[in-house]
């Protein structure tokens, strides 16, 4: 069949619906200043620096929030731990104190009882004694001894004896004088009176003896005589 175009131009009338076609956006509104484009391509890489400088630092934060809640519950526990430790100081104070106080009162407890015996060794004869009175309560122990003595050898031999007790430092006659006695005012007695110092001696000088003889079986018997059968 032969077909005539009569088209000016010689051109061909395409048919509608020949195929399915594809158009590309068109490029001409970009800018292609390299100024612009750098500045654009800047901005761009400024605003991705920026979201990821946020996410690291909301990173951060996030580990810095835990920090700080891990570091509350340690300073809670701290607390209570100072708490039961003062607690504990106060406590520990408290039954030091105490224990000084019974190692003073316990330390104190033979201190007269050596006075009276050792005072009752010293005595001579013809001798007796009418008051004692503590006269210091520190450190020597002072006291004030007073009594009466049928003569001045005795008062004398009395000074003496307490003076070589290895309990006793600076015995001092404070007075000496004849009075009549209480009992009988015919006789003439020779009142006195002493200071002296209370000194523990050292353990090396003290004589020690056991508690428990052998004259005690382990069972609390007696030991039987060896005549008898």
């Amino acid at each position: 069949m032969i077909e005539v175009n009569l088209l000016p131009d010689g051109k061909k009338r395409t048919s509608r619906g020949g195929g399915i076609k594809f158009s590309l956006p068109k490029m001409g509104n970009l800018p292609t200043d390299p100024y612009t484009m750098a500045a654009v391509a800047s901005g761009l890489l400024s605003a991705a620096l920026v979201a990821w400088l946020f996410l690291g630092v909301r990173a951060d934060l996030e580990e810095v929030m835990v920090q700080e809640d891990e570091a509350l519950q340690d300073s809670i526990r701290l607390a209570e731990t100072i708490e039961r430790t003062n607690a504990l100081i106060a406590r520990r104070d408290s039954i030091s104190a105490r224990v000084e106080i019974i190692q003073q009162i316990d330390a104190q407890r033979y201190v007269w009882p050596h006075i009276l015996d050792e005072i009752g060794r010293a005595l001579p004869d013809y001798t007796w004694m009418t008051e004692i009175v503590q006269t210091s309560g520190g450190s020597p122990l002072q006291f004030r001894i007073a009594g009466q003595a049928g003569s001045l050898f005795a008062v004398t031999n009395f000074m003496e004896n307490l003076e070589r007790s290895p309990f006793f430092r600076g015995v001092k006659l404070l007075r000496t004088e004849q009075a009549a006695s209480a009992g009988s005012q015919s006789d003439i007695v020779n009142v006195f009176e002493f200071t002296l110092s209370f000194e523990p001696p050292p353990l090396e000088e003290l004589e020690t003896v056991p508690l428990f003889t052998n004259d005690v079986g382990p069972d609390g018997e007696e030991p039987s005589d060896d005549g008898e059968d």
